[in-house]
């Protein structure tokens, strides 16, 4: 099936290669010489591009600043960023603001295919998943998946708060899990099989807060076509979720307090008020007392709000709950991937476990996923992880290189002929003495054990080529890291297709 790509690159040339690579896997391609451009397509164009091919360095608007741009939407077109040798750092800088994958020019036409083929593979999942996406289940306690202390005392107090209904406000950074502390006190609580009704506080206009929380009757507004419920009339007898509410507006934080502190509700337009038997509870990823302080939340209705505190503290500060994460999220995804996925391996927990995580289990959460779409073996592996990589261990541009080459696919050379086969017999005669039919002499032509060094030059080359240069594979069955194995092919100097390389001493 064609798909839109859109192409940003100043140089017209670079354009132009990449615009013919793209139709030649038979996408279509969109084109915009900077960020600013870009933006402009993405506004106007009727078919809204599946990934995108950003270079970094531009005029007007570089790839970094169109990046911000993106996400500031909340855009979320996969993003495969070009980059110089020269300039792996600021590669590494993309990946931190949220891109894909990144290529290396001059970029080989297959390692694009495959980036752009991985963007897809990833862009399609997740719409498979938002479509049989069910209704969040009931969560407990029990079932959250945890081994830290701080979590502890976190379940503890949420334990406590269910025994009442007093208010609840949840404290925390995005992605923490705030929302699932809240599933699981309506879980714990006597209202447990009432409704469970979620209101993001900050993704609403101002202009329709009150309406979507109160309601409103037909004809209150322009466009009021008809009566509406609320989302506070929805949770009658059951759970209301406030999150994000420190972006409420000054004039519905009034209404609010109203509505907390007697139990009524107000629809716009409406000829009175209506009783409402909720639960409260309230989320938010700000400083609510310094929002106070600066005017932009009522005192009065943050004291009403914060009758009962629970901090959840961020990920960096739990590390220990990462395995049981990772694990909890391989099992959710695996099903619907093409691979089926049964676990990670150690060097790729260890990674795992020495990143901060900023976006927090949200960004876990998407991380494995995206490593479960993409793993081509049933255990994911360091190489799994592109974008935590780059940010924990930085980008190597000499692996970059010999990215580039290794997915260069055999069938895009020509077929060799007699005399060819014959030189290329020729070259690979060099190691053939010591490498024939997957063996390895260990002595040399004079009956004397030969150099461990030139051994294990043999081993990676032989590696290389039974595994048609596929580095993951080699790295895996010789046990050892994509980063070691990259460091010793250029000290033996041999190259992803298993020729020495000229010495460059």
């Amino acid at each position: 099936m064609s798909e839109a790509v859109l192409i940003v690159d100043d140089d017209p040339v670079q354009r132009r290669l990449l615009q013919a690579a793209v139709e030649k896997l038979g996408h279509t391609a969109l084109l915009a010489e900077n960020g600013r451009e870009a933006l402009g397509v993405l506004e106007r164009t009727e078919q809204t591009p599946r990934t995108i091919v950003l270079d970094l360095m531009m005029p007007e608007m570089g790839g970094l600043e169109m990046l911000e741009h993106l996400n500031g939407d909340g855009t979320d077109i996969p993003v495969i960023v070009q980059t110089s040798r020269g300039s792996i750092d600021t590669a590494v800088e993309a990946m931190r603001a949220g891109a894909f994958d990144f290529i290396v020019k001059p970029v080989a036409p297959a390692r694009l295919g495959a980036a752009i083929g991985n963007a897809l593979k990833v862009r399609a999942m997740e719409t498979r998943q938002r479509r049989s996406q069910k209704p969040a289940e009931t969560a407990s306690f029990e079932a959250l998946a945890t081994n830290s202390p701080s979590m502890a005392r976190v379940m503890k107090l949420g334990e406590k708060a269910a025994a009442s209904d007093i208010p609840v406000l949840i404290e925390g950074e995005s992605g923490v899990g705030k929302e699932l502390i809240a599933r699981a006190i309506q879980a714990a609580s006597a209202r447990r099989r009432k409704p469970f009704v979620t209101v993001n506080c900050g993704a609403i206009p101002d202009t329709l807060v009150e309406s979507i929380l109160f309601g409103h009757d037909k004809g209150a507004f322009t466009g009021a076509t008809e009566k509406r419920a609320g989302k506070f009339a929805e949770a009658d007898t059951g759970t209301l979720f406030l999150d994000e509410i420190g972006d409420l507006p000054l004039d519905v934080q009034v209404k609010l307090l109203r509505a907390v502190q007697e139990g009524e509700i107000d629809p716009v337009g409406g000829r009175g008020t209506r009783k409402v038997d909720i639960r409260l509870v309230s989320a938010t990823n700000q400083n609510l007392i310094e929002r106070v302080k600066e005017g932009r939340f009522r005192e009065d209705l943050f004291y009403r709000l914060n009758v009962f505190p629970i901090m959840v503290p961020p990920l960096r500060d739990r590390k220990e709950d990462i395995p049981l994460l990772v694990q909890a999220f391989i099992a959710r995804f695996a099903d619907s991937a093409a691979s089926r996925v049964t676990g990670i391996a150690r060097p790729a927990l260890a990674l795992l476990e020495r990143y901060d995580w900023p976006g927090n289990i949200r960004q876990l959460e998407n991380a494995v996923f995206r490593a479960v779409v993409l793993c081509e073996t049933g255990v994911l592996d360091v190489a799994d992880f592109p974008q935590i990589r780059a940010q924990v261990e930085g980008i190597d541009p000499y692996e970059a290189q010999f990215e580039a080459v290794t997915a260069s696919p055999a069938e895009e050379a020509p077929a060799p002929g007699p005399r060819q086969e014959t030189t290329d017999a020729a070259t690979a005669a060099a190691p053939a003495e010591r490498v024939q039919k997957g063996f390895i002499k260990a002595l040399d032509g004079h009956d004397e054990i030969r150099p461990l060094e030139e051994i294990e030059n043999d081993m990676i080359r032989l590696a290389i080529e039974h595994y048609g240069g596929q580095m993951s594979e080699v790295a895996r069955r010789l046990g050892i890291g994509r980063s070691t194995l990259y460091r010793k092919l250029k000290d033996l100097g041999i190259d992803p297709t298993g020729r020495t390389r000229p010495n460059e001493d």
